[in-house]
């Protein structure tokens, strides 16, 4: 990654380096993306889970550069504000709807004060553009109505270039190699795709059926016997005979064996030049992302393969009408061989909010994870008491090695569940194992004390 990246990214989303930007961490797009699809039904996340996810609006204070706003849903813990300037990082002029319900995104709470829609549109007159997370149609809502322009494609191309079915029709194009799989638009095509499966399991394989807009581990099923296979066929049939619809967005496939999770980010512009940025590993539980560590332990000819695919999937992406951040998942199969293309995430992702504080706080040679840590914690915990918890493994100014919080917010969405999202550096591969251990540690007696 060269060059500021803030300006890379306004550069490659408006054509200016100068715009000035609204930001908005509507996390979960997806979910209002899949709102009118027929896919695997799931459990909808609510309560304190919900509430954790719309708290990490939070992200979007580490991509502003100076004279940005960024919307929040409540305004953040002045003293986590104080540790970020201490580390170098613009503060931006935040803007707080009157009134927050934690079971809205950041976007549904701006949508109800005309008050801040009223600002967003001076902003708007004023050469501001709207740059959320990711676009839907509530996205393009609150910038019609307040008047701010979006930094965006339309929400109907992001949509689009989104869907799983989206990223595999594009990799049998592009010559890209998957999983064996299936793509289905259809019932019958879900047929087609589930005989093959049945097939697969009947010679030892299993597959995963996917919905086209999971996230986060949702809408995800992993299938190892017939009986579990038609259990899938039911549910898709019941929802659409419910429905009176024909159409699904699912995709079946292979489940192969892998060795790492990778995840690599670049930056599709206006005038569809791409810009690699990076690659890291992807840690994830059962499907679920749970942070990155960089650097990627790649040759270089595997990392040339991957930049070679970001050159043609951006590619793609551009004469599709996409432009802006884009993160794609990989797999490194255990000879070592790559996948380049598991899925396209045509938006934010948790890796684009650490691009700043990866060019800034992380040396070159060193080690960096971005995780999160579970907390329970009884009451509302200040940032100043985590400071204090955490007093020597905070990195400072100037340090090689230490623990940076990246998002507070989600400690107190929803008390006692929260979860503390860090960047945690150091000069060796062992420095940061032991720099986990220790947080861990720490936050743990925090954890106990609630029991």
């Amino acid at each position: 990654m060269t060059g500021d990246f803030r300006t890379t990214l306004r550069t490659a989303v408006t054509g200016r380096p100068d715009t000035p930007l609204v930001l908005l961490g509507n996390f979960e797009v997806e979910d209002e993306w899949a709102r009118t699809e027929r896919g695997l039904p799931r459990l909808t996340v609510a309560g304190s889970g919900r509430a954790v996810v719309n708290r990490m609006d939070e992200f979007a204070l580490l991509l502003a550069a100076d004279g940005d706003r960024v919307v929040l849903k409540a305004a953040p813990d002045p003293d986590h504000l104080a540790q970020l300037a201490e580390l170098g990082l613009t503060l931006p002029h935040i803007l707080v709807p009157r009134a927050q319900d934690p079971q809205r995104t950041v976007t549904a709470d701006a949508l109800a004060d005309d008050a801040l829609l009223a600002t967003l549109g001076t902003l708007g007159d004023a050469g501001f553009r709207l740059a959320p997370h990711g676009v839907s149609a509530v996205e393009e809502e609150l910038a019609g109505r307040a008047g701010l322009p979006l930094a965006a494609p339309s929400a109907a191309t992001c949509k689009a270039v989104n869907s799983k079915v989206y990223s595999r029709l594009l990799a049998t194009d592009l010559a890209l190699r998957q999983p064996p799989g299936r793509t289905c638009v259809t019932l019958d095509e879900l047929a087609d795709a589930l005989t093959w499966a049945a097939r697969v399991i009947d010679a030892g394989g299993r597959v995963v059926v996917k919905d086209a807009f999971g996230v986060s581990g949702k809408g995800i099923t992993l299938v190892d016997t017939g009986r579990r296979l038609d259990q899938v066929r039911r549910m898709v049939h019941t929802r659409a005979a419910r429905s009176g619809r024909t159409d699904v967005a699912l995709v079946v496939e292979e489940w192969v064996a892998k060795r790492t999770d990778l995840n690599y980010h670049f930056v599709v512009g206006r005038d569809g030049t791409v810009s690699f940025d990076f690659v890291k590993e992807a840690l994830t539980d059962n499907g679920v992302h749970q942070g990155h560590r960089f650097p990627a332990r790649l040759s270089a000819a595997q990392v040339g393969e991957l930049v070679a695919a970001a050159e043609a999937i951006g590619g793609r992406l551009a004469r599709d009408g996409y432009f802006g951040v884009v993160g794609v998942d990989a797999m490194v199969d255990p000879d070592d061989g790559l996948y380049p293309i598991v899925e396209i995430n045509a938006r934010n992702n948790m890796s684009t909010y650490q691009s700043v504080l990866q060019q800034r706080l992380v040396p070159p040679g060193a080690e960096a994870l971005a995780r999160h840590y579970p907390l329970r914690t009884p009451e509302p915990l200040p940032f100043a008491a985590l400071r204090r918890l955490l007093d020597g493994v905070l990195l400072t100014p100037g340090d090689r090695t230490g623990l940076v919080v990246t998002a507070f917010a989600t400690v107190n969405a929803a008390p006692p569940d929260g979860r503390l999202y860090a960047l945690l550096v150091a000069d060796t591969a062992a420095r940061l194992t032991a720099l986990d251990a220790e947080v861990t540690r720490r936050l743990t007696t925090v954890t106990e004390e609630t029991r």
